[in-house]
């Protein structure tokens, strides 16, 4: 695929994960609270909530400032406190625009949110969420992944961090401000692992085993759980994975990061000498300064010799700086150090859909097949008629919109997701577990009749269980994504038991679920989730044959 056109798709990550995080899905929250619950934790007692059967903390802090002379640096100790602190709200997201029904964003924002059956020293699994958003928006309190029906329904504690992003998590200094701002272009992604010990620490107080914790994330999450499964600091924290809908093969190089530093303090006009200027530079003037900088997804290209190539320079994330992050998190191959802890990996069947109703694209589902080639031959160049050739052989009822929706979003999420499992595969050791989301939901993309199917992020609400009839009996209320069928309610209840027994066991299970062999080399098994689930052998097989032969897997 053009290298620019992959790059447009995936810039869109933060941009349309951001239009998620803050829509509220609509679901029901929890009620009022029945009691208060008091735990203590090695900085303190905190105050939390019980409601409707599930202990909710929220807005507790794991680590100290990060403003001030910690900008870009690790945080400062986390400082005790006396009396019980209140954990009933929420705590601050990372600087980004103003969020719905949070906190004001700030520069200080290392909190995470649990919620738990009970306070009991039971030995629950762990099930350790980093939100989407790409790297630049987001948080632990969007209320699509609101943990508490996982907690409930499934005797599991769950666990989803605010962490440093953008500009702010991810600018790197090392090579021009010293030992002190070592690993500054992965702060954010330490401070995930910062929460990861603190669940190592404490989560035996909220009824988890701090011995079976499994990370998940999907889009912007799915590239940190890439990434955290690669790096030295979280590999005792966690025995198992799932990257969701956001493979992160590759991140940003050092030299690729040191050029977009180097862009910021040109638009700054700050000489790299005087680069502490940059720790006076009120946050609300940075982030206007992160928009102006070229925005692209913080993701390096498998194919580097199509037309129009160029470096990826001026979008942040993880940069891949030989120690924090000591290579790709998948390329050449899969991680040696997590080479023991399963993986589920995996995407959603119709990811461009959602792309298209963020962006108001409607002219896409007004093509017809000479305007499908005309659309695709600045992206594919000569490889075009050969791809439109493959997937009308492969799905002959397809129509060109439908063509398009398939080869985009397989070329956003599912080349990268089929490459983490071959590679997880070759290592013959813990097994991996591919997948596809393919509940179709009926709600139409504004502008057009075209059904939004399985759009990208739409797997949020159902994995968390949120996507369930009210425990009162009332009428259900639309899904934000998930539209209103009831059969919705079963695809959700399939996709949340799969991945709670894959947290508690490493192997993913549910009733009225077939068995789910791992995925190899040979049969290349798939679980297709959906109301009915099944396994499908070597699943859209020619299709993949032809993206391998024109050099993208």
């Amino acid at each position: 695929m053009n290298t620019i056109a992959r790059r447009h798709f995936l810039s869109q990550l933060s941009l349309a994960s951001a239009a998620v995080a803050t829509s509220g899905f609509g679901f029901a929250r929890s009620g009022k609270p029945d009691e208060f619950i008091e735990v203590e934790i090695a900085p303190g007692k905190i105050k939390g909530v019980r409601s409707d059967g599930v202990n909710i903390f929220k807005g507790v802090p794991y680590g100290g400032k990060t403003s001030g002379d910690r900008r870009f640096r690790r945080p400062a100790p986390l400082q005790p406190w006396t009396g019980v602190r209140d954990a009933t709200q929420f705590g601050a997201p990372a600087i980004q625009s103003p969020r719905r029904n949070e906190p004001a964003p700030s520069e200080d924002c290392l909190f995470l949110n649990v919620w738990t059956p009970a306070n009991d020293n039971k030995k629950r699994p762990v099930m350790f969420y980093s939100h989407g958003g790409g790297f630049v928006v987001g948080s632990g309190a969007s209320p699509g992944q609101d943990g508490a029906n996982l907690a409930r329904n499934f005797d599991v504690v769950v666990v989803q961090t605010n962490h440093r992003l953008g500009l702010l998590g991810f600018l790197y200094l090392d090579e021009i401000a010293g030992a002190d701002y070592e690993g500054s272009g992965n702060m954010g992604i330490l401070d995930i692992a910062d929460g990861l010990k603190w669940v190592n620490e404490n989560i035996a107080q909220f009824g988890g085993d701090p011995n079976n914790v499994m990370i998940f994330g999907e889009s912007g999450g799915g590239a940190k759980t890439s990434c955290l499964y690669a790096m030295p600091a979280t590999a005792p924290y966690f025995n198992k994975a799932s990257i969701e809908s956001g493979p992160g093969v590759r991140m940003t190089t050092k030299e690729t990061a040191a050029e977009t530093t180097a862009m910021l303090l040109k638009e700054l006009n700050i000489a790299p000498k005087d680069w502490r200027k940059l720790l006076d530079v009120p946050a609300a003037d940075l982030l206007v300064m992160q928009a102006k900088l070229p925005f692209v997804a913080p993701f390096i290209e498998k194919n580097n010799n199509r037309v129009g190539m160029q470096r990826n320079a001026g979008g942040f994330g993880p940069v891949v700086d030989g120690k924090v992050l000591p290579h790709h998190p998948f390329d050449p191959t899969a991680p040696e150090i997590s080479r023991n802890k399963p993986l589920l990996v995996g995407w959603n069947e119709d990811e461009y859909t959602f792309f298209a109703w963020e962006r108001k694209d409607t002219e896409t589902f007004k093509l017809d097949f000479d305007g499908l080639k005309k659309k695709l031959e600045p992206k594919y160049g000569a490889d075009t008629d050969k791809m439109i050739e493959t997937y009308r052989k492969a799905r002959p009822d397809a129509s060109a919109p439908d063509i398009f929706v398939a080869i985009s979003s397989i070329s956003m999420m599912g080349l990268g997701s089929v490459d983490i499992a071959e590679k997880k595969s070759k290592q013959n050791q813990a097994p991996v577990y591919l997948y596809n989301f393919g509940y179709k939901s009926e709600k139409k993309i504004p502008g057009t009749d075209y059904a939004l199917g399985t759009p990208h992020a739409m797997d949020i609400s159902f994995k968390f269980n949120n996507e369930i009839a009210p425990r009162d009996g009332s009428q259900p209320k639309e899904s934000f994504f998930g539209g209103n069928k009831p059969e919705r309610f079963v695809a959700s209840h399939h996709f949340a038991e799969l991945w709670t027994t894959f947290a508690r066991t490493g192997k993913p299970a549910a009733k009225d679920v077939p068995e789910w062999p791992a995925y190899n080399l040979k049969d290349r098994a798939t679980m297709r989730i959906d109301t009915k689930c099944e396994v499908i052998n070597n699943r859209f097989g020619e299709e993949l044959a032809m993206w391998r032969s024109i050099g993208e897997v």
